[in-house]
């Protein structure tokens, strides 16, 4: 008698693989973004180009990061995934080496401000949400923040290591290392990328089968017809205006003018960067538990305690950097916790207002603003610094923003489901 063994099926989904291979693209794309403020001494000491040249070309950067999202998220929907992300990660890896061969102030705008800021804007902001809401129907706030955080494990991994690199062998070594990784990275994404769980015949991890085969697919909108429709809506400006305060209260205030204001209390410049660093290990269990909480509680609420909490320790962050020592380190922390965790419930409340297809373009649009945000309150802190000689009353005002946000979001109507047809319809013909 022959006895047979049932055969062994896989338990993992390729969602998981999807999102470990999207997982190591952010990582990458995130340490090749932050590599200029690695390079920018060594490019100064070497051509004499000045810092507001150099910071010139990162804030083309940083625009475009921020802009090409919506127009990302469209071309991702009409090209696929997978060769969207490889070729942006190609003209990353190209870019990069070529930069080994600058001469001119030019070359410098033109690659690491232009081409460096495109490839970026194609595998930054929205991808995480695409990937999200495309493959996972469970986790997928999880994953959402897990994929968000790989944005500052990508520069606790690389830059000390680029920093370690470039003041061994120059900085030309440091540009070729990171070419090299994006060109790795690029292969990966193209053997194992997939556009949808159907191409292999899979549902979303987590969905029934049942529920999704009469469900005809839905193109995403494409990024201005997207935008006409969502600026109809209450919804949208209430999350792109808070992500505009969560831009500037992060990366605008505390990103760019946490060094400077501790020098202004007597904290070393040293002393100072350790306590960004601290905030960057920290966001990455702060983004990833706010995945966690997002899959179980409203998004709603965990936002508006998100704002809450930041804007409270901006109002005393000036007392905070007075006293110094473990109040200082306490606000590292928790800062660390709550820098970017206001990302995964956002993904899930433009998911649920505006549909899971869409979610990546409007998503796309409300980082926009964050962006906005973010570089406006660079400017703005500067000039109050400038003006006033004190960072207090920019710390204040940002503490007040965060404070409004947290309550202007608990009257933000909830809702449930992907939006009629009729809506995604009729935005669809406004664009003919």
């Amino acid at each position: 008698m022959t006895v047979r063994h049932p055969r062994r099926t896989s338990k993992l989904h390729y969602a998981w693989i999807i999102a470990l291979v999207t997982f190591t693209v952010l990582l990458i794309t995130a340490g090749i973004r932050a590599t200029p403020s690695v390079m920018m001494i060594p490019l100064e000491s070497e051509f004499g180009w000045s810092r507001a040249a150099i910071s010139a070309a990162v804030a083309i950067n940083i625009a475009l990061f921020g802009l090409i999202g919506p127009f990302a998220a469209s071309w991702i929907d009409r090209w696929g995934l997978r060769r969207t992300v490889s070729a942006a990660l190609a003209l990353l890896a190209f870019s990069v080496a070529l930069s080994t061969q600058m001469k001119a102030q030019w070359h410098l705008t033109l690659i690491w401000g232009v081409l460096v800021g495109t490839g970026t804007g194609f595998t930054a902001m929205v991808l995480a949400a695409i990937v999200a809401n495309r493959w996972f129907d469970e986790r997928r706030g999880l994953v959402t923040g897990a994929l968000s955080a790989a944005n500052a494990t990508g520069q606790l991994l690389f830059l000390p290591l680029l920093a370690s690199l470039i003041g061994q062998l120059g900085w030309r070594w440091g540009a070729l290392m990171i070419a090299a990784v994006a060109a790795v990275v690029c292969v990966m994404a193209a053997l194992f990328l997939r556009d949808r769980p159907a191409d292999l015949g899979l549902t979303p991890y987590g969905a029934r089968a049942s529920l999704n085969a009469h469900m005809p697919d839905r193109s995403a909108l494409p990024p201005l017809s997207a935008l006409r429709w969502v600026s109809r809506q209450p919804a949208f400006w209430l999350l792109a205006g808070s992500f505009f305060v969560c831009g500037a209260s992060t990366n605008g205030l505390i990103g760019t003018h946490l060094i400077p204001a501790c020098h202004d209390y007597g904290i070393a410049e040293v002393r100072a960067a350790g306590l960004l660093a601290v905030m960057g290990i920290f966001d990455i269990l702060g983004t990833t538990a706010s995945g966690w909480l997002t899959d179980r509680f409203s998004p709603r609420y965990l936002l508006c305690v998100y704002y809450g909490l930041r804007g409270l320790s901006l109002l005393f962050l000036p007392s905070t950097l007075a006293s110094g020592g473990t109040a200082l380190a306490g606000f590292a922390f928790f800062y660390g916790l709550d820098w970017i965790a206001t990302v995964p419930p956002t993904v899930r409340l433009t998911a649920d207002y505006f549909g899971k297809e869409n979610a990546g373009v409007v998503y796309g649009w409300i980082g926009a603003a964050h962006q906005v945000g973010a570089s406006l309150a660079a400017v703005g802190a500067g000039l109050i610094r400038s003006n006033m000689g004190s960072y207090r009353t920019a710390f204040l005002i940002s503490g007040a923003l965060c404070i409004a946000t947290a309550l202007v979001l608990a009257r933000l109507e909830p809702r449930t489901g992907e939006p009629a047809a009729t809506e995604v319809g009729e935005a669809a013909l406004s664009a003919r």
